[in-house]
């Protein structure tokens, strides 16, 4: 007999995969898919190989993630045939085995539903990711760099490509600090949770007397944000005076109304412009500073923003969001969402989607609320 409700559960499983490709939405994803495999085959492609690598791994995420919820599908209509079949054939094996697809599957459209509560500004984008010893000595340096190491074994397990971009060792052992970037979509929605104050309570390798030791790590998630060469300014935010040329004479400098004053009506960014001799050459000369000036401005900004994301890090006591206790008993324990898990080794070695899940569920409560 089976112990589950199949067709409950299969329902149940169908729903949740409408609500996932309500947002994922296949039509677009292969639209997307068509327009980047068109860019992809340009013969032109890596001349610009920042570019190209951008497109080459847009398109493989995407026909990974239509790929994903397509064959979703099949597997349930496929676990649905089993029932079918083992309730036809009074078949305990056949059910057994398709209660066990069920859970396999219920696990995996979990994980993927939660992408859809990720609907943040910079949700979508890449991550990079500091971490910085806190309090604690050279136990907190060991522990920082424990924690680097989780986070790209959590990359390597799902093959998003990482990459250390800075680090700086402490003396005796472990980082004062390191950063590295984590190149996939939504690598910031995910990681974003992981941001705080994790404390670590474990006896000290580095006390030669086996003391018990606290120790403290900040880690701090900011979205990677897109940088452009140029800008594009609407004409109707420019203001454009032309005015005769002042200084020493040319041939044609001060005979005519070349000179022009370009103010970006927004900012009030004003730029002038005389050294050409013509009003046009002036133009275009004041346009690209301007553009240059209004880009300094908007990387400014997003600058100040990603300061704002990562927010206030003290990495001390009182404020950490999770604990990581090896003595006097393994558990790894999330403060704000309760989950935890008695396999500290199996955490350390990358296994925190539980936990990222966990924080991506409570957060949106905590906007819901």
């Amino acid at each position: 007999m089976a112990t589950i409700d199949f067709p409950a559960e299969i329902k149940g499983l169908r729903s949740t995969l409408e609500s996932i490709e309500a947002v994922s939405d296949p039509t677009v994803l292969e639209a997307k898919i068509a327009d980047l495999s068109q860019q992809a085959t340009a013969p032109d492609l890596w001349d610009d190989q920042e570019n190209a690598q951008r497109v080459t791994s847009a398109l493989s995420n995407a026909q990974n993630e239509l790929e994903r919820v397509k064959r979703l599908g099949q597997r349930i209509d496929d676990v649905e045939t089993l029932v079918e079949l083992g309730n036809e054939m009074d078949d305990p094996d056949s059910l057994a085995e398709a209660e066990t697809e069920v859970a396999a599957l219920r696990k995996e459209l979990d994980s993927l539903e939660v992408r859809t509560l990720l609907s943040g500004e910079y949700d979508a984008r890449e991550a990079v990711v500091t971490i910085r010893a806190g309090a604690g000595g050279v136990d907190a340096a060991d522990f920082a760099e424990m924690l680097m190491r989780m986070y790209l074994r959590w990359a390597e397990r799902h093959g998003y490509p990482a990459k250390v971009m800075d680090t700086s060792y402490a003396e005796e052992a472990g980082l004062k600090s390191a950063t590295f970037e984590v190149n996939t979509p939504y690598a910031f929605g995910h990681l974003s949770v992981e941001a705080g104050t994790h404390r670590l309570v474990r006896i000290s390798p580095f006390d030669n007397q086996g003391r018990r030791q606290t120790s403290f790590a900040a880690v701090e998630v900011i979205p990677l944000i897109e940088q452009t060469d140029s800008i594009e300014i609407p004409e109707n935010e420019l203001k454009i005076d032309v005015f005769r040329s002042s200084g020493p004479g040319g041939q044609s400098v001060n005979t005519t109304d070349s000179a022009v004053r370009m103010t970006h009506i927004p900012t009030g960014t004003v730029v002038s412009m005389q050294n050409e001799k013509s009003q046009i050459q002036n133009r275009a000369a004041a346009l690209r500073v301007m553009q240059s000036r209004l880009l300094l401005i908007r990387q400014q900004e997003e600058a100040a923003k990603k300061k704002e994301l990562a927010g206030d890090i003290k990495a001390s006591w009182g404020d950490q969001m999770r604990s990581y206790v090896l003595h006097p008993y393994q558990m790894v324990k999330d403060l704000r969402t309760e989950h935890e898990s008695g396999n500290t080794q199996n955490v350390f070695d990358g296994a925190i989607d539980d936990f990222i899940e966990a924080g991506i569920r409570w957060r949106r409560g905590q906007m819901d609320d």
